[in-house]
């Protein structure tokens, strides 16, 4: 693929000062649980002495290539089987839950159990509507938040990947394996699902993230793209062809 790209803005050379990221919503019931990507940094850790490591340059750096997506919604969810022996998902928090049951049901979900990688390890996926777009190549790698302490770890290891979000705008989602599925999966809202991490032309420019429009033209490209691994096993070999008809910007910051 030629990722020599020809939609820069404007006559800015796109070679120099940060690279801009965009991040939106998407479709959504209820915008407001969903938080905006934060910088992954030492927030609460001691800076007074000049050798503490979190004033350690090479520290700062790598915590600032990362972007973590926070939980919507506390998550307390158990592995089960019906009576037919399918796999279910139930709300260990009942009626303390603050989300319903039937609510949680849209968002989390098994995967069908023969696209399982192993059968005894569960697939489930939480949907969010997270988007990022750039306006020049950019790779975003999404993975665990590893720098995320737990007192309970996660029984499992969530499934991360990497593509394009130049030419391949998609919602983002959250996909566990459960490797042990008689352990609940516990998660509070706030706590980090997983980092983003982003990759261009030269490691020496920084993100500059800001809060991107769903313009008539992003929303149009969105759809016409949406929907492709419904029907094409290899979605790679389809940038090219989504390339050909993408608008000129997609990144337009918005207005506060």
């Amino acid at each position: 693929m030629n990722f020599t790209a020809n939609y820069f803005r404007g006559d800015e050379d796109p070679k120099s000062g940060p690279v801009r990221v965009g991040w939106l919503l998407g479709d959504t019931d209820s915008p407001v649980i969903y938080d905006p990507p934060r910088r992954v940094n030492s927030r609460t850790a001691r800076k007074e002495h000049a050798k503490s490591a979190s004033r350690c340059p090479a520290v700062l750096n790598l915590e600032s290539r990362y972007f973590e997506i926070p939980c919507p919604f506390d998550l307390n969810v158990g592995f089960g089987r019906d009576k037919e022996g399918r796999p279910t998902l139930h709300n260990l928090s009942g009626a303390a839950s603050a989300i319903r049951g039937s609510t949680l049901g849209k968002k989390l979900s098994i995967t069908n159990e023969s696209e399982w990688r192993f059968p005894d390890r569960p697939m489930i996926q939480l949907k969010l509507p997270y988007y990022f777009i750039a306006d020049e190549p950019v790779y975003l790698t999404q993975l665990d938040a590893y720098m995320h302490y737990r007192k309970v770890p996660l029984p499992g290891t969530i499934f991360g990947g990497r593509f394009p979000i130049d030419v391949w705008p998609r919602p983002l989602m959250w996909a566990f394996e459960w490797h042990e599925p008689e352990k609940p999966i516990v998660v509070k809202r706030g706590d980090p699902l997983f980092y983003c991490q982003f990759e261009f032309d030269s490691p020496e420019r920084n993100v500059q993230m800001v809060e991107a429009e769903m313009t008539p033209e992003l929303r149009t490209y969105m759809d016409h793209i949406s929907g492709a691994v419904n029907y094409v096993s290899q979605t790679f070999s389809l940038f090219e062809a989504a390339e050909r008809v993408r608008p000129a910007t997609l990144l337009t910051p918005r207005k506060t």
